[in-house]
């Protein structure tokens, strides 16, 4: 790290946050080099004492990624006091890890985090098209119809936007398999309001090439150098 690495890029190294998140750490003043404020495209090179909000920081050797099965009605946040159940008091593992991409507090399935910034990053940008499946159970049986218009992509007022196509499957008469390839803010509800139904539940089992398997409600697993080196190929990173 002879010329070092610009700031924001070694806060995503350290498994703080992505880039983008870094980006405005360093915009409010709260990142740390040397015992001055870092600026944007201040360089980090070997030595140098980093800190974000007073917590000293180190940059990660080794990558880290997990499994995890969240459960309906836990928040997925590191910066909410008033939440009760958060994903960060749940999971106690040695090596800090974030989330990659989110999931609305009343649904449940996989939730994966992880110390690489940079898998971060590349995991939540909505133009790459990284697909996520999900279980959806409706109040009542959805007719082809609907199915088609919703596959299409509609138009979400509150959000100013259209969604992507999609793939919706029907599984039972009142559940569908349904795989996106966004993350819009409660996108899969929104949807199927706008076309008369309701979700009852909602369960993500897999993120681009990680399914959730046998996971029950709580647990967690390290992926394997296998699926590390799948998951990251997929999202055009190298391990």
């Amino acid at each position: 790290m002879s010329e070092g690495v610009r700031i924001n890029k070694y806060l995503a190294e350290c498994g703080l946050c992505s880039r983008r998140e870094a980006d405005k750490l360093i915009a409010e003043g709260r990142v740390i080099i040397n015992g001055k404020t870092a600026q944007p495209g201040d360089r980090v090179t070997e030595g140098d004492a980093v800190s974000a909000d007073g917590r000293e920081l180190k940059a990660v050797t080794e990558k880290v990624v997990l499994a995890y099965y969240k459960p309906a009605g836990q928040t997925v946040t590191e910066s909410d006091p008033h939440a009760e159940d958060t994903v960060a008091d749940a999971v106690d593992y040695p090596v800090r890890v974030t989330y990659a991409g989110r999931l609305d507090k009343d649904s449940e399935g996989l939730l994966l985090l992880t110390n690489d910034g940079d898998l971060i990053n590349a995991m939540m940008r909505g133009r790459a098209g990284h697909e996520k499946e999900y279980i959806v159970k409706l109040n009542k049986e959805p007719v082809p119809e609907d199915i088609e218009k919703l596959s299409r992509g509609v138009w979400i007022e509150e959000l100013k936007k259209k969604t992507k196509p999609c793939r919706i499957e029907k599984i039972s008469s009142r559940s569908v398999r349904m795989v996106i390839t966004e993350g819009l803010n409660r996108q899969i509800r929104r949807m199927w309001r706008l076309a008369g139904y309701h979700v009852n539940a909602l369960k993500r089992i897999r993120v681009v090439t990680v399914s959730l398997g046998d996971l029950k409600p709580g647990e967690y697993t390290e992926l394997e150098p296998g699926q590390m080196k799948e998951l990251y190929s997929a999202v055009g990173l190298k391990l």
